[in-house]
């Protein structure tokens, strides 16, 4: 009997060891770490790390993430104060509902439709107290619509273009197609009622490089005579831009292949130029730590997802920039102020997609895992997951084998106990 109780004793004790690490597993998820192996969806998730939202979502369960991809977000935030720290917050805090919806769940959805409560709605300021958004499901397409449910509302709905992640019944990351708008939110006012400031000026990258920097005459007047200095402004509004200049010393040193680079036509030149720009402010320190190495350009949005992307490491002290046939490294600050970094670096930055060869260009980028997808049972919603948006089965790529080493470790502590 004694041998009995002993092991009933320690086996209440592994159960649990097993439910404590499994908890901890589960409130230790990082939602913009899994977001940042999406290029297509840096800026939402800029947004978020840079909220209160992405502290409120660590320790919630059992809720599923509206992601919106760049080009989506860019094109449905006109006339919204991104650069109001309250505004983002309530609207990021709207694209968060707090229930967990599987890709299948939401083909099963009721003909009628379904409320589902946000994290908006716990906030005290939803407008008549609908923070819930309204889910839909076509009939005839099986497209998804998301929309307020408050009647003649002037907010846009959105679509569910693809599943982009899923850590089973915990978290579902959703792509849609644009940006929702609580109903009767005041976006010109933040939380303490004050208006939201204006938005200043958008910093003059092409006079900064000639006047403050020091030998970037050429890609300064690239810039201006080429148009692409003047996109920038729209983007210093959002997320912010980081600009790699090279020095004018590093177009004299192109290789032979290269030389007919200021010869280029027009809009080739743009594309090359566009390269050398991040679609997200980035300073020398967050370079130096960058999570997903991969980062998309700003010709990136317009090529779509996994083209024209930069790999950028931290080699040797310094950061390293790799285009897949041109390494470069930067070489000093030229300005940083958010939004605006500007980096002056030791090559031009040539995209594979216009100067490698078929071999180079089709070399897969380095360091991006993406698991088995939860792809649609049958592909009746006609949207196609975007290129770049796999759905992990689980966090970090591999959460259910970290779960299974967790309660190893338990069962081995419990026979050495």
């Amino acid at each position: 009997m004694a041998f009995v109780a002993f092991f009933i004793s320690k086996f209440a004790l592994l159960i649990h060891l097993i439910l404590l690490s499994l908890s901890i597993s589960s409130s230790a998820l990082n939602v913009t770490e899994i977001l940042s192996a999406h290029p297509d969806l840096s800026d939402f998730a800029r947004l978020l790390s840079s909220s209160p939202v992405a502290d409120d979502l660590a320790g919630r369960s059992s809720v599923t993430l509206l992601a919106v991809p760049n080009a989506e977000l860019r094109r449905s935030s006109a006339g919204i104060p991104l650069s109001s720290a309250s505004v983002v917050a309530d609207v990021l805090r709207y694209h968060i509902l707090l229930r967990y919806l599987s890709w299948p769940e939401l083909r099963r959805l009721p003909s009628s439709g379904e409320l589902v409560t946000t994290l908006y709605q716990t906030t005290g300021r939803a407008a008549d107290g609908i923070g819930a958004v309204n889910l839909t499901i076509s009939s005839s397409t099986g497209a998804v619509t998301i929309k307020t449910p408050a009647p003649f509302s002037s907010s846009p709905n959105a679509t569910v273009l693809a599943p982009i992640a899923a850590v089973p019944y915990n978290l579902s990351i959703l792509a849609v197609d644009s940006l929702l708008v609580p109903y009767g939110a005041d976006l010109a006012a933040s939380e303490g009622g004050v208006a939201a400031p204006p938005q200043s000026e958008a910093v003059n990258v092409t006079r900064i490089l000639a006047e403050i920097g020091k030998g970037f005459n050429v890609v300064a007047s690239m810039l201006a005579a080429s148009g692409v200095a003047e996109e920038f402004g729209e983007d210093e509004r959002g997320a912010g831009i980081t600009v790699f200049a090279p020095a004018d010393a590093a177009f004299a040193d192109l290789p032979p292949a290269t030389d007919g680079l200021q010869s280029l036509p027009a809009e080739e030149k743009a594309v090359v130029l566009r390269f050398h720009v991040l679609h997200s402010y980035y300073p020398l320190g967050s370079l130096e730590s960058i999570v997903n190495p991969v980062q998309p350009t700003l010709q990136t949005e317009r090529a779509g997802a996994g083209r024209f992307t930069l790999n950028i490491t931290r080699v040797n002290g310094s950061v390293a920039i790799d285009t897949g046939i041109v390494q470069a490294t930067i070489t000093q600050t030229v300005f940083d102020e958010n939004p605006v970094a500007i980096f002056g670096v030791s090559n031009v930055l040539l995209p594979k997609e216009l100067f490698g060869s078929p071999s180079v260009a089709a070399k897969p980028a380095a360091n991006v895992e993406v698991e088995t997808a939860m792809s649609p049972e049958d592909g009746s919603l006609g949207i196609p997951p975007s290129p770049g948006m796999g759905v992990v089965g689980s966090y970090g790529g591999d959460g259910r084998r970290g779960r299974w080493t967790a309660a190893i470790i338990c069962i081995g502590l419990c026979l050495l106990v």
